[in-house]
């Protein structure tokens, strides 16, 4: 991955957790790892007690898809998968009463989020 690419996707992933934090939510986690992969933006709405995961993707331009059409039933599969480890792990930090899963597509300057997309 070239480093303009690298910058993009970091970028993006700011923008989206300051779309979150703007929303009321607090962003709990970025980037988090595991041996599995990674989840871009873990956050809670504590009022609701909603726990979203959400994949972050940052595009340039919509040459190769948009992107929201770049999370594939394989990626959506892998993620969940991750969220499931991620509560296992974090039980007790979170009230996760409820899960949701968000895309935030970023472009250039403007973002869409779309929530309970998988």
């Amino acid at each position: 991955m070239t480093a303009a690419r690298q910058a993009r996707g970091r970028a993006g992933e700011e923008r989206a957790a300051r779309w979150y934090a703007a929303a009321g939510y607090r962003v709990v986690a970025r980037n988090w790892r595991c041996s599995e992969g990674e989840i871009d933006l873990i956050c809670e709405d504590s009022t609701t007690g909603t726990v979203v995961f959400c994949e972050v993707k940052s595009r340039s331009s919509d040459r190769y898809g948009s992107p929201f059409e770049a999370v594939t039933p394989r990626k959506q599969a892998k993620v969940r998968a991750l969220a499931t480890r991620w509560l296992r792990e974090h039980r007790g930090e979170v009230a996760a009463r409820r899960i949701r899963f968000d895309v935030a597509a970023v472009r250039h300057y403007d973002i869409e989020v779309r929530e309970g997309v998988f």
